[in-house]
């Protein structure tokens, strides 16, 4: 597939990215500086030593992108969106995104629409899908290629097809995915986030991730 992650400078973006292009995926990394997104994806070519991974501004990199991820700051996930709406029309999304609390990282906050996610499909009246995924993996672990990621990945949406997909591309980067079910689903799995980041602080743990038992 042809993957664009919008947001890609980002360290989530960016080894998100890596992984898929390490997988055999075509990769646009997306941002609102196409530059900055052209010098972050010739980064990321010197770990293969070719040209695997390309830049471009958010709207070019949707326009062309059979799946478009989402992983944005939440103070700008709502700009992002309205910024390539017209280019996401039928298309799957997945939103990596996380509402983080500004006064307190480490305290969920859960937005007004319910999740960013819920949001996110709200906004997308055009036939998008959006699924929910990636939000409790920590960027220190995707950089790595040669490690294996002790993690799980919830997958949350309402079209089973998109899920599908979403599911597909946890698997394309090392993990195990689960069907978290349907997008409504998503508060829960973004709020696990900043309970992770203060086990990483209150533990010193580097990149505290979830795991499905019995199974």
């Amino acid at each position: 597939m042809k993957i664009a992650v919008l947001g890609g400078t980002g360290k989530e973006g960016s080894g998100l990215a890596l992984r898929w292009a390490n997988a055999g995926h075509t990769v646009v990394i997306g941002s609102r500086d196409a530059a900055r997104a052209a010098a972050v994806a010739q980064e990321l070519n010197l770990v293969f030593g070719d040209e695997r991974i390309a830049g471009a501004d958010n709207l070019s990199a949707a326009t062309d992108a059979d799946v478009v991820v989402l992983s944005v700051p939440y103070t700008a996930h709502a700009d992002t969106i309205a910024g390539v709406k017209n280019a996401l029309t039928g298309k799957v999304v997945i939103d990596v995104t996380v509402p983080i609390n500004p006064t307190d990282f480490l305290r969920v906050q859960v937005p007004a629409g319910g999740s960013a996610s819920r949001e996110a499909q709200s906004m997308l009246d055009n036939g998008a899908r959006v699924v929910a995924a990636f939000q409790n993996i920590s960027a220190t672990h995707l950089k790595k290629l040669d490690a294996v990621v002790d993690c799980d990945v919830l997958v949350c949406g309402d079209d089973d097809a998109a899920k599908q997909i979403g599911m597909q591309l946890v698997r394309d980067v090392g993990m195990r995915a689960w069907d978290a079910g349907p997008l409504d689903n998503a508060v829960v799995v973004e709020g696990l986030t900043p309970i992770l980041l203060g086990i990483n602080k209150r533990h010193k743990v580097k990149g505290a991730g979830i795991r499905i038992t019995g199974a």
